[in-house]
């Protein structure tokens, strides 16, 4: 892995060698910013694309990834405070409890972090298997994020299994507006998601994405993948500011921050 973005010249010599970074090198790499925005946490997202734009191949994202973006994928979780995630992800990627790891145990401990993220699920509809261990064997509580007037049987049995349920809008539908105060109010103020594109194109459309961490695989999948944000587009396109570029083995590793 070397560094492409910022410039080289002005980078330390150890980040133009190609070479395998350390965790501990990701994680200054990909620390949070040391503010936030008032009353809310900062969000970021991960995502990974192939060249014409996938998001995943045959409903999956492993398929597009590689060793590199799966540290990197480890280093977030492991910089993160809450993990937010949509319902359908969960299904498709058959999402498990986020993990304790040693090498972030003695930083998580000094930022005042529990063991693991913890994963927050957005779901209007909970249609969920609350028997997953996702649900009922977690490090920490797994977080349930829903609207007011969600299905009341599936609500007890998100509780059942273990889950918090927290209310999250009006209605049946999840604000998305509102997620990162919610989270920021529970003392989670660094937040990741990991879609699926439904989810990352909601928050790109309410406003609140705060920086998006992309993965660009060499890769070409055809097919009717989506792109790794849908839904509505936005009335005016949001610029955001070039971060950091990494590259091993062709794959581009850039994040990039709201201006």
């Amino acid at each position: 892995m070397r560094r492409l973005f910022p410039s080289p010249a002005s980078a330390a010599a150890a980040d133009l060698e190609d070479r395998e970074w350390g965790l501990d090198e990701l994680a200054d790499a990909y620390a949070y910013p040391g503010t936030t925005a008032e009353g809310r946490g900062w969000l970021r997202a991960n995502m990974v694309s192939s060249l014409d734009g996938a998001a995943h191949h045959e409903g999956r994202s492993q398929p597009l990834s590689c060793p590199a973006d799966m540290r990197i994928f480890g280093t977030l979780r492991g910089l993160a405070d809450a993990v937010v995630v949509g319902a359908e992800t969960v299904r498709q990627e058959g999402y498990r409890p986020a993990r304790a790891r040693e090498a972030f145990a003695a930083a998580r401990a000094a930022r005042g972090q529990g063991p693991a993220p913890v994963i927050a699920v957005v779901s209007a509809g909970l249609d969920l298997d609350f028997g997953l261990p996702l649900f009922t064997s977690p490090l920490v509580p797994t977080l349930v994020l829903t609207g007011a007037a969600a299905p009341g049987d599936r609500v007890a049995e998100a509780r059942a299994s273990g889950a918090e349920v927290i209310v999250c809008g009006e209605g049946r539908m999840v604000d998305v507006r509102r997620i990162p105060a919610v989270l920021a109010g529970r003392g989670l103020t660094r937040l990741l998601t990991e879609g699926g594109p439904r989810l990352l194109g909601q928050f790109a459309g309410a406003g609140v994405l705060d920086e998006m961490c992309l993965s660009l695989a060499p890769m070409i999948a055809a097919g009717e993948a989506p792109r790794v944000a849908g839904g509505p587009p936005l009335l005016v396109p949001e610029r955001f500011a070039l971060h950091s570029v990494l590259e091993e083995e062709g794959f581009l590793f850039t994040a990039y921050r709201r201006i």
